[in-house]
Parts: C-alpha cells; structure tokens; sequence
C-alpha cells in the first residue's frame, strides 16, 4: 500500500508562484511513476504532469509547459509541482497519484491517490 499525501496548496495573485509537495510512505516509491492532476469545480479531473521512475522522463499538459515544473526526490519519497506565472484558470484542487505499471498518461494507469490541496489563483 502506498499513502500520499499532499501540502503546500494556497491563495496567491495572478503571476505568482507555489511549489506543491506530495509525500508518499513506504519504501517502494522508485518503483513508481508519479503524476499531478487537478480538478475545477464542475470540471472533470485533468492531467497536469507526470514523471517516471528515476526522473527518465517527463510530460506535461499543453496549458502549463514553460510554467510547471514535476520532480522527485526518491530519498525523500516525496514528489513536487513548482508552479510558476499562475493564471486564475490554474485554480483547482491538486492531487498527486502513483502509477505501479509503464503508463502514466491516463487516470487508469494510476493506483494509488491523494487526497488532494486547493490552489486559489485570484486575478
């Protein structure tokens, strides 16, 4: 069992910057990828960016590349999102999510979930 949980969430101005955390217990979590994804109200859950195993690769959504930054630090088992220039169309609920398999581009590739911190950009 993986457990994820999920900090560093806010309300910041347009423009500025908040880098989320998600720490994840047990000692397997090199073996999985890792990715955020968000949720509006009234919105369906969106992938925002997703990292492998050992920072092999990363990929990100359209509307945040050059903004967004996904990294990890396996010593840590924790996972970050620095999000930098945000736009109140960014506002939502962050959740981070472990994927035990190669997958990492849609909700059924990942197996275990957060629980999610708000992010409130305001114009």
């Amino acid at each position: 069992q993986v457990q994820l949980v999920e900090s560093g969430g806010g309300l910041v101005q347009a423009g500025g910057s908040l880098r989320l955390s998600c720490a994840a217990s047990g000692r397997t979590f090199n073996r999985y990828s890792m990715g955020w994804f968000r949720q509006a109200p009234g919105k369906e859950r969106e992938f925002v960016a997703a990292i492998t195993r050992n920072d092999l690769f990363t990929h990100y959504t359209d509307s945040v590349k050059g903004r967004f930054t996904i990294s990890r630090d396996n010593a840590k088992n924790t996972v970050y999102l620095q999000m930098n220039n945000l736009e109140p169309e960014d506002t939502a609920v962050y959740s981070c999510a472990a994927a035990a398999g190669s997958g990492y581009t849609r909700l059924s590739d990942y197996n275990y979930w957060g629980q999610g911190t708000q992010v409130t950009v305001s114009s």
